[in-house]
Formats: structure tokens, sequence, C-alpha cells
């Protein structure tokens, strides 16, 4: 059995963190995104996959290859144009043959569950979530263990089983993408094609998913997988800790990373290569940093994703935030996580402001961003790449 992995979408609603890098790439845990998908499938037993890409598809060819470094192999389908879902799963024809699951680029799940779907043998298998608020999602209608019914959102959803993305096919699904019409959206969608199979009477069932399930949709869900995949570490040094620095918990650091005198890691925390941490910083649980990053003195983070090649100047402070490559933060930078009315934090994504529905998120921050000294940050603060917050140009 093979996975189709789609990995061609913009993410406009991760932006300005996927500017020039695609969603599937943005690193939780230090891996991308991507990676994290291809681990559990692996671990579920697969290792043939396809991968439906487009924008800035070079990054994904570059870092994984033919999927050798992996021990899989892994073919690439570029998709010029985003028309929807069954356009993007019918990129995949003539590359699988039989039985084959369907991961979005953007969703993480467990290999365990995995597992468990590849065992099915319908005509469809469609992955479903119980939730809690089914009308922000498409939900199914089922009856037994038998779809019935797939409804796009709506303010009157029939059940809260939540389509999660992750399905089981037959390569028979191609027969009906190509019968598919446009959606209102005008697009082609995959739950349009499983319907029409539904009506011709085709076996289209249902699986629970009974554990841990991310939709990485916008840049502060990047927080909650990192969370949630960091609780899996075990500590690991390949770099080098001065005698009076001191490590608690799980604590992954990278060769050639030297963590100085005086500094509290306090884990989970995974720090890369080539880092140099302290002295005397304090970087608390759910922390990841990427490679090449200095943490400075008397430097507190956070609950807070940091990327490559990013310098956060000494006495600075960063709090449940996303960071993206080669930022500088000026010394006494300082990003403000709570508001002091303690309502719930909203942020901007695609140019509107929504709620997010956090009690506490700092910056949202591009690559290449450079803060002067002293500069405040609030909260859920976005900001674009190459800006420079709290400088003063000296003519």
């Amino acid at each position: 059995m093979k996975a189709v992995i789609l990995a061609a979408g913009e993410g406009t609603r991760m932006r300005p963190l996927t500017y020039s890098c695609p969603k599937v790439m943005l690193t939780v845990a230090n891996k991308p995104i991507l990676e994290h998908i291809m681990d559990a499938t692996i671990g579920a037993g697969i290792d043939e996959f396809v991968f439906i890409t487009g924008f800035h598809e070079n990054a994904v060819k570059e870092y994984f290859g033919d999927g050798s470094s992996w021990g899989v192999d892994i073919q690439y389908v570029t998709q010029l144009e985003q028309k929807g879902t069954a356009d993007a799963i019918k990129h995949a024809d003539g590359y699988v043959d039989g039985h084959f699951i369907v991961l979005n680029g953007d969703v993480l799940v467990t290999k365990d569950y995995l597992k468990k779907l590849v065992s099915k043998k319908s005509d469809a298998v469609i992955t479903a979530k119980e939730v809690d608020n089914p009308s922000e999602f498409g939900v199914i209608d089922v009856s037994g263990d038998n779809v019935t019914q797939i409804v796009e959102k709506s303010s009157n959803p029939p059940t809260n089983l939540a389509n999660t993305g992750i399905y089981l096919f037959h390569d028979s699904i191609f027969e009906y993408i190509d019968r598919t019409p446009l959606s209102e959206r005008g697009e082609l969608e995959i739950t349009d094609s499983m319907q029409m199979m539904i009506d011709d009477g085709k076996q289209v069932t249902y699986k629970l998913l009974d554990n841990e399930w991310i939709d990485i949709g916008r840049p502060w869900d990047m927080l909650d997988a990192n969370k949630l995949l960091l609780q899996n570490i075990k500590s690991n040094n390949k770099g080098s800790v001065e005698p009076y620095a001191t490590i608690k918990g799980e604590v992954v650091i990278g060769k050639n990373t030297v963590v100085k005198n005086g500094s509290y890691i306090e884990g989970p925390v995974v720090i890369g290569e080539d880092c140099d941490i302290g002295p005397n910083c304090y970087i608390r649980p759910s922390t990841c940093i990427g490679n090449h990053v200095k943490i400075g003195n008397a430097v507190e983070v956070k609950n807070t994703i940091v990327m490559d090649a990013t310098n956060i100047g000494h006495l600075a402070y960063v709090g449940d935030s996303v960071v993206g490559k080669r930022c500088n933060f000026g010394a006494g930078t300082k990003v403000a996580n709570l508001r002091h009315d303690d309502k719930t934090i909203k942020s901007t994504t695609k140019g509107k402001r929504v709620d997010t529905g956090r009690r506490k998120l700092g910056v949202i921050m591009a690559d290449d961003v450079h803060t002067g000294i002293n500069t405040s940050i609030n909260v859920g603060v976005v900001l674009e790449r190459n800006t420079k917050p709290g400088e003063v140009l000296v003519k």
C-alpha cells in the first residue's frame, strides 16, 4: 500500500511564515511538519509515498530527495494549480494501485491510528473525530459503520463527527473524481466524489480517531503541535554542557551546541546543532530551538518555536511565540503573551483579525525580522518578513 500526501498548497492562512516556504516544511519539534507525518506513516508499515507538491516544491524535493535517507521510496507529482482536494488526489492516478491512504500535509496523526486504518478494506474510509464545535467542520452522518451523508460546514450539523481529511481509498475513486462537478466554491471537492460513491451504493465507512489529532491551519496551531510532539522525546546530548549549567527533564541537544554556565533548561526542550546557549538564560518547557541559534545572557524563552539562524540578544523575553529564520532580537526586547483583562487573544490571518481562543499568545514573526533595543511587542502581533520594529534609522 502507498501513501499519498497532499503538500501542494500555499498555506495562505499561515502567512507571513509561508511566503517563501511551503506550510508542510515549517518546523515543529525541529522537524518539518511533513517529516512528522511521514514518520508516522512509516511506523504504520508503509514505505512507498507519492507527494503531491506545488508551491515552493523544490524545498520539499531538496529535503526529502528520493526518500532513501528514511529507507523509503518517494515519487513526486506537481500540481500546478490548486483546484480542490479531489483534483489533488487525481494527480496520484497512475501512481497507485488498489488501496492507498491519503493524508493532508498539515494534519498530524499517530502511527497507531494509521496501522488500524490500513487494515480496512472498504471502497473508501473516512477518518472522523468527535468535536465540540461541529459547525466549524465538514461532518458525516452515519448508520452503523457506514457513512450515509457528508455535510460541509453547516449551522445545523447532523452529528459531531468531523471529517479530518485522512482517508483510505481504492483506485476506483478516480472514476468518481472524473465525474465530480465544481463545488459552490469553484473547486473539485473529494467529499462530493465520495457522496457520489455513497449514492451509487458503494461501501463508504468511517473509522473514529481515538487519539490526538492536530490540524495545523494557523500559525498558533504550531504551538499545540509542538507541545504534543515534545511530550515523547527522550534526552540526548550530542553537544557540550558546561559544569554549572542545569538540565532538568527531557532535553535534546544537537551536535556542536554549547550550553554555557548558569543556563537553566527545563524540558521537554529540543535544541538543534551549532547553537550558542547562555550564559545565565532560562529555557522553559515546550520550546524548540533550531540550528545555528544564539540565546544570549539573561534571556528567557518559553513554549516557543525558534527557527534556524535566529539570534535572541541578552535581556530578552519570548513566550508562546513562533519565530522565523534569521531574526535578530535587539537587547531588551520583550514579547507580551497575556492580555491584562484575561480575555482570549486576537491575531491576524489572511488580513483579518480573528479570536485565537488562546489565553496566551506572543508574536508570530516571519523570517529576517530585526528588532531594536528595548522593543516591546504586544500580544498576538504578526510581524511581516524583513521588518525592523523599534529601530531608528540614522542618516
